[in-house]
């Protein structure tokens, strides 16, 4: 091992045993993040990338890798966020799936979030993304929000490339990606600005979040996790409302929802409360509860969703073949 890959690798021990909060806000560990990213990457030169645009502002681009072979990953890197990954599926035309990664909004990456669901949709015969956003503190979670719409809208505009059926597409997402994935599917001002609609996707299929309402979590969601919840959504509980999926789910939403929880009475809470709300405003709502309790049960579905065994895997599987047949 170089002594920089060394130094890096020393350094990054230590920023990992300092607390979240500070952890978060190091401008530190944020190079040290890219710099892990990029040598993960490997160099673009080697890859053969090329540049492409999914907005107007001149940092809104990205490096994109063509895979060598159907199956393989490809990587595209906007300038001003992280990578985002992406799987073709094994024949062209196929349905996707795109999974947004959770974190506590503050932290997490594509690329170590995604367990066994890459190989197992595209064994499904889907495609498959995993996409980055930008985090808070340096952001906010409105901003998050608005990059998972526009990186929907950016694979949606590239679906002839990359191999799949633009109309059939649905996000997943796992604790804070849960949350994102089901604001973007229920306050339709983030797919709008993205220049998509409720029908962009098939559906939405949040993992075992627990901020579906936000100021209700806060009021009910004790200490454990209340310093997240509040870097994330502030004191002002108007913005906490308008941050709440729970609280946009009169119609229009996204067509249908799959709602997955464990047993942590906060995620079963917020879960079915979703769940009302939106088959009360007729949007198709199905709400399922698995095995599994507090940390251990919530980061379990997120790493065993793919796994034949695992109970929420056949669930799920029926679910995409219905909304996608």
């Amino acid at each position: 091992m170089n002594h920089s890959l060394l130094t890096l690798f020393a350094v990054s021990a230590v920023v990992a045993l300092q607390p979240a909060s500070v952890h978060a806000e190091s401008p530190l560990g944020g190079r040290l993040r890219e710099r892990l990213a990029e040598r993960r990457a490997g160099s673009p030169e080697k890859k053969g990338v090329a540049e492409m645009a999914y907005g107007k502002d001149p940092l809104q681009k990205l490096d994109y890798w063509r895979p060598k072979k159907p199956g393989s990953p490809l990587e595209s890197r906007s300038r001003n966020s992280s990578p985002r990954y992406y799987w073709r599926p094994k024949k062209p035309g196929s349905p996707l799936v795109v999974f947004v990664h959770g974190g506590g909004w503050k932290r997490g990456d594509k690329s170590d979030s995604t367990g066994q669901k890459a190989s197992h949709f595209l064994d499904q015969g889907y495609g498959f993304a995993s996409i980055n956003y930008r985090l808070v503190p340096a952001n906010t979670v409105e901003d998050e929000a608005q990059d998972v719409a526009s990186a929907l809208a950016y694979l949606i505009q590239q679906s002839d490339t990359l191999g799949f059926d633009k109309t059939k597409v649905v996000l997943m997402g796992h604790s804070a990606g849960a949350h994102l994935s089901a604001l973007v599917g229920t306050d339709m001002q983030y797919l709008k600005k993205a220049g998509l609609n409720p029908k962009s996707l098939c559906g939405v299929i949040p993992l075992d979040g627990a901020c579906y309402d936000v100021p209700r979590q806060i009021a009910e969601g004790g200490d454990f996790m209340q310093d997240t919840y509040v870097q994330a959504f502030g004191n002002d509980r108007f913005r906490q409302a308008a941050l709440s999926p729970t609280h946009h789910a009169a119609a229009p939403n996204s067509p249908a929802f799959l709602i997955l929880h464990v047993q942590r009475v906060d995620g079963t809470k917020q879960s079915r409360a979703l769940g009302e709300a939106l088959i009360k405003a007729g949007t198709k709502a199905e709400v399922r509860g698995f095995e599994g309790v507090g940390l251990k049960g919530h980061a379990e579905i997120n790493r065993r969703l793919g796994d034949p065994d695992y109970p929420a895997t056949p669930v799920v599987d029926q679910w995409l073949k219905h909304r996608f047949s």
